[in-house]
């Protein structure tokens, strides 16, 4: 006789039984039922977070899990008791566009919190006695600063990346902004930079951290590298993370960027998949050396290794099903050991795999066109969700039937046109083109023309182009104005 398989919710009762009679302790029993596949299977939505006047671009809990901090088109940030839906604390970010991210600093009581924008600041808001918010500007970047990191533990450090390449970090004591390096192409005749969209730090070394954007690579850092007195180039990665067959492939980009708990890189790619990378599975420092790049005399193009990283012993997990073509989505764990992995679609729905096996488990729909961002709670099973929609929404196990995978999944994604042309305000493009004005500005009074100025005078035509078919084709659902 064939033996049933036990369920989930099988062996949560064995895990019960155990506890009672200590065969299981109480902590082990709390991880284990957390983990429990059956309460990923009834997450349901138990709360709108509605009070923003434009798309959210950024949710996170606080470190004790008590608030959600959000940040939006209407650069406006709001810290919420997610429990309730009530606004604790809203107050104008003092960016002039978009908020992208807005984190609170551990250990500083819910009081300190770090926020960046599309118009390439990155700032700091003390919240004061009383509830008022005083913001300052920490550091400048001449392109978006999609995303920033927080040393882990760390109430003072915080790291930022931007579309202009730059790898900033920055120092809340003392208020100074450090340049670490400019994140520049590989395998090109003429080098360019990387406009940068992730960035994140390893939890269990926090001396690592990785960046990603507009190419095929993943790249690690170690702080412990730099020297701060300035005589040393840090720009040289201490590894390279990428699927043999991406590489060398110019139309993929890095999307968003996760750690795990036990340090697997998790790597999100646009109009592509989801990835996890353990770390033997690197490219190594040297992708010049390591590669079978060669050259044709006559041409100038540039052939990429194809061999490395080929052996199936080593290649990454890859998580399928989503849609990440419109919009800059992050990518993350959840499970209280990282055992499942979450992404936001163009579909506007929020896809769960396990870790393991790469297996889709749960499709839940989140928004009416695309979700963005999905943070998990820090310690029960409870995440938030944001995207095109001006709400929040959370969702906790409190669904009384399991939830099965819908039939549709590939029917609801949108027509694609094409990675990150999601129609943005007037607003938002004037301030990319102000950016970029200075940026040229900048490479011209010093005299040198290089390859990045030549690349901020194609990016500023491709935004005059942009803004002048805004003028037709923007509605409702994608104004942010």
């Amino acid at each position: 006789m064939k033996k049933r398989p036990r369920t989930s919710l099988d062996q949560a009762v064995v895990d019960i039984g155990r506890r009672e009679v200590g065969g299981l302790s109480a902590r082990s029993f709390a991880r284990r039922l957390a983990a429990s596949e059956d309460l990923v299977l009834r997450l349901d939505v138990y709360n709108k977070l509605d009070g923003h006047r434009g798309c959210v671009n950024t949710v996170s809990f606080s470190g004790d899990g008590d608030i959600v901090i959000s940040g939006s088109d209407d650069r406006h940030v709001k810290l919420w008791d997610w429990q309730t839906g009530k606004v604790k604390l809203s107050f104008h970010s003092g960016h002039h566009s978009n908020v992208f991210q807005a984190e609170i600093m551990p250990y500083t009581d819910d009081r300190s919190i770090v926020t960046c924008a599309a118009d390439g600041e990155a700032r700091h808001a003390q919240i004061l006695e009383g509830g008022q918010a005083e913001t300052m500007l920490l550091a400048k970047h001449q392109g978006r600063v999609h995303k920033l990191a927080i040393e882990p533990g760390s109430p003072h450090i915080v790291y930022t990346c931007a579309e202009d390449g730059l790898v900033q970090r920055l120092d809340l004591r003392s208020k100074t902004a450090t340049e670490l390096f400019t994140c520049q192409e590989v395998y090109r005749t003429h080098v360019g930079v990387v406009h940068l969209n992730a960035i994140a730090i390893d939890p269990r070394n926090p001396n690592l951290f990785v960046i990603g954007g507009s190419d095929e690579y993943a790249r690690i850092y170690d702080i412990r590298n730099y020297k701060w007195n300035g005589s040393h180039n840090f720009g040289r990665s201490a590894n390279y993370f990428s699927p043999s067959h991406l590489i060398g492939d110019a139309q993929v980009g890095i999307t968003g960027l996760a750690f795990s708990d036990q340090s697997e890189l998790l790597v999100s790619y646009n109009d592509e998949f989801i990835y996890l990378f353990t770390q033997e599975m690197g490219l190594g420092p040297d992708l010049l050396s390591a590669s079978t790049k060669s050259v044709d005399s006559n041409s100038s193009e540039v052939t990429s290794p194809t061999t490395v990283n080929a052996d199936d012993n080593v290649t990454p997990q890859v998580y399928k099903g989503h849609r990440n073509r419109e919009t800059v989505k992050g990518v993350g764990f959840f499970g209280p050991k990282c055992e499942y992995v979450m992404s936001g679609s163009d579909c506007g729905r929020i896809f769960i795999w396990k870790k393991k096996g790469g297996q889709l488990i749960r499709v839940m729909a989140a928004d009416k066109h695309v979700v963005n961002c999905i943070k998990p709670h820090p310690y029960t099973p409870a995440l938030a969700s944001s995207g095109i929609e001006n709400d929040i929404k959370i969702w906790t196990p409190r669904a009384i039937e399991r939830a099965t995978l819908p039939t549709n999944v590939e029917e609801l994604k949108p027509k694609a046109r094409g990675w990150m042309n999601r129609i943005l305000s007037s607003r938002d493009l004037l301030s990319q083109l102000h950016s970029l004005q200075r940026w040229a500005a900048n490479v011209l009074e010093h005299g040198r023309e290089t390859s990045s100025s030549s690349a901020a005078r194609q990016e500023l035509m491709e935004l005059f182009c942009t803004l002048s078919a805004n003028d037709d084709r923007c509605d409702g659902v994608w104004k942010t104005d």
